[in-house]
């Protein structure tokens, strides 16, 4: 079992019931891997723990990292209902956010305008999943011109990474905790750079205004969330940071309690830099020098330089659209796996009457985690950062391939584990072994003009690494990046380089009819996870009329190519058994997503808020 981690705890039982094969060459591998689970985990020691350890790894040949973290613990759920709008919405994960996105709403601004001062805000009451410290990606819709573009915002690697960086001195993978909360897992941030170019090229309201909100609440202080108070008191890693401790807890030790005021003058000050001189005073200068040399003054340090954070720059990517029954599904292009992967699951179930089945049912469970797999395999394989690594996505999206991979799926029987599919012109890559757990945040905007804004953004795990500067937290993004570089069969295609931005889940999602009009802006936090919960949401709206707020309440399903995994405490517990008998190696654990969807109809909008969080759906 693993100390103060329920989740955790079921994850490492399962392994010790898949059954499996044994013997000394796998005794002797699972050794070293024992002792990387001790070192990324609290285990407990001695002979009982190690022999446990010993079973799960050999009865499991294809187990090949720790249980899954969650990004961020789940913290409850509360029963939501849709809401309704005619003129414009925004659904943010914060009360806060989302009334500062609505007043920007009101004031006749657009969408844009109303994500940077919603953003700006999340950064300050919502610092465990986004802020200036990391990094984003956005979709944005132009209903002007008819058209949508995609935005990256991805942190960076300093330029003397190498793709050895998290491994220790045996050759060994470090332990999470180890590579997490450390200088060696800060990226350049990429999302004030984003925001800013956002705003140049769509953005109406002055750029010093949308500031103005954060500021007056960093300055005055915001209520801690019973959310963020659960967060802060369940994380291992924040009070061990000097800096962090003395923003979240008490000079006694005690973490600060949900409804005491927190202020931040030192973030104010840096948005009101921000505010008055643009980027460039986050890129160049003062702050830029203090991440530096927070990020090298860490027992563990890192090698950035201010000349890599000064050579940042947001990057416009190519929208990645395909067909969907008769929906025009569009997301992010890579760096981001997610557009190309929800893609694929859509295109895998195309074949499978979906609309007929009842939703979240044992056929729908298991096709779609069926999809799953074999998209996640071809994922994890191919998708990386197309400036380092060439990207085959017209042959994965290709017709016949989409077809050939679809074909795999049996309506009675679980494929297991899937392997990646074979693209003739493709380069050969080795074994993937990055260990994503971004904690992450959504907003979704549609204002008056039709215009719209998904927007998703991340410092990486819950609170990033740990490492405070100037008043926000600083990412861990460099761990999305393959620990291992490679095997005898290759390079991995995600390892770390010099430059490069590492693979993302990110999903921000922007769905249009067969007559090109709007109809769903949607995306989600949750980490490798989050590609499952959009496809699992599109469906519910597309394949089973749902509306944007009951696809979201669906409980969530599916497989990420680690096992079947149901959401625990809902109704697809009791699928477990007949889900097994089908052969799938079922997994119940929280999943807490963090979806926030507006489905855009003949009578108006509707928002929907996941009841996993506190976000909420705001419109006129």
């Amino acid at each position: 079992p693993v100390e103060n981690s329920a989740p955790l705890n079921d994850a490492w039982a399962s392994l010790l019931m898949l059954g499996g094969r044994s013997g000394p060459a796998i005794l002797r591998r699972s050794r070293g891997l024992c002792g990387a689970l001790a070192g990324a985990f609290t285990l407990p020691r001695g002979p009982n723990a190690t022999l446990a350890c010993l079973l799960a790894v050999a009865a499991a040949p294809s187990f090949a990292q720790p249980p899954d973290v969650q990004p961020e613990t789940a913290t409850g759920s509360t029963t939501k209902h849709a809401v309704h709008a005619k003129r414009f919405m925004i659904v943010a994960a914060h009360p806060l956010a989302a009334r500062v996105g609505y007043d920007v709403l009101r004031s006749g601004a657009n969408a844009v305008d109303a994500a940077i001062a919603s953003q700006l805000m999340l950064a300050l009451v919502e610092p465990q999943s986004s802020g200036l410290g990391g990094g984003a990606f956005a979709l944005v819709y132009a209903a002007d011109e008819k058209r949508l573009f995609a935005w990256d915002g991805r942190e960076t690697a300093p330029a003397a990474a190498t793709p050895e960086r998290f491994l220790g001195k045996d050759g060994r993978p470090l332990g999470y905790r180890a590579a997490v909360g450390s200088g060696k897992s800060v990226g350049v941030p990429g999302l004030v750079r984003l925001l800013e170019a956002l705003h140049r090229r769509y953005g109406r309201a002055p750029w010093r205004k949308l500031f103005e909100p954060a500021i007056r609440a960093a300055e005055d202080g915001f209520e801690i969330s019973p959310r963020l108070a659960k967060l802060i008191a369940r994380d291992p890693l924040l009070p061990r940071s000097a800096s962090a401790r003395l923003y979240f807890f008490h000079g006694d030790g005690t973490p600060k309690r949900a409804g005491e005021r927190l202020r931040n003058p030192e973030l104010a000050h840096v948005l009101r830099l921000i505010a008055a001189q643009g980027a460039d005073a986050f890129y160049d200068g003062d702050i830029a020098r203090a991440i530096v040399a927070a990020v090298h003054a860490h027992p563990s340090p890192g090698d950035m330089s201010v000349e890599d954070i000064a050579a940042y720059r947001a990057v416009e990517r190519f929208p990645l659209c395909t067909d969907y029954r008769a929906q025009r599904v569009c997301g992010v292009s890579p760096p981001s796996s997610g557009g190309i992967t929800v893609a694929l699951i859509l295109g895998l179930l195309e074949r499978f009457a979906m609309d007929t089945m009842r939703p979240a049912s044992l056929d729908a469970v298991h096709l779609f985690a069926e999809a799953g797999r074999l998209a996640y395999a071809d994922r994890d394989h191919y998708i990386a950062d197309p400036d380092f690594v060439a990207q085959p996505l017209a042959q994965l999206l290709e017709r016949d391939y989409v077809r050939s991979r679809s074909l795999l799926i049996s309506r009675t029987r679980s494929l297991g584990t899937a392997r990646p599919g074979v693209l003739p012109a493709a380069a050969a890559h080795g074994a993937d072994t990055t260990r994503e757990v971004p904690s992450t945040t959504h907003l979704s905007i549609v204002d008056a003009e039709g215009n719209a804004v998904a927007l998703t953004s991340s410092v990486e795990s819950a609170f990033g690494s740990r490492i405070m500067v100037r008043g926000f937290l600083l990412n861990n993004q460099l761990t999305d990046f393959a620990w291992i570089p490679g095997n005898s069969q290759g390079d991995a295609a995600n390892r770390v380089e010099g430059g490069k931005r590492p693979r993302s889940s990110m999903s921000p999602t922007i769905v249009f009819d067969a007559q090109d009009r709007l109809r769903l802006v949607i995306g989600s936090p949750g980490g490798h996870q989050i590609i499952n919960f959009v496809a699992k949401t599109l469906v519910g709206v597309i394949d089973w009329k749902l509306d944007v707020q009951q696809a979201i309440s669906l409980p969530s399903f599916g497989s990420r190519n680690r096992g079947t995994e149901i959401e625990r405490g809902t109704e697809l517990e009791t699928l477990a058994p007949a889900l097994r008998s089908r052969g799938h190696d079922v997994r119940i654990i929280d999943m807490p997503s963090g979806l926030h969807g507006i489905q855009v109809t003949g009578n108006g909008l509707i928002g929907g808020a996941d009841p996993r969080r506190e976000g909420v759906a705001l419109g006129d």
